[in-house]
């Protein structure tokens, strides 16, 4: 799975700590998802989705591997 969390992220003007206060996760949780480390939950990202306004698949792209 690939997401555009960082290039979103940036768009909004926000740090990683910010998005992570936005979202009550650590900025280690918001780093570990952008170099896709960790997969966040359906929860999360859901969360995440609507901080960016943007559809889930907008944001968490599968890939054929996947």
């Amino acid at each position: 799975m690939i997401n555009h969390v960082k290039e979103f992220r940036v768009e909004l003007g926000k740090t990683q700590q910010e998005l992570g206060d936005l979202l009550k996760v650590s900025r280690q949780t918001i780093f570990s998802i952008e170099t896709g480390k960790y997969i966040p939950s359906t929860l999360l990202s859901l969360k995440i989705s609507k901080i960016f306004n943007k559809s889930v698949e907008e944001v968490f792209v599968l890939e054929e591997k996947d």
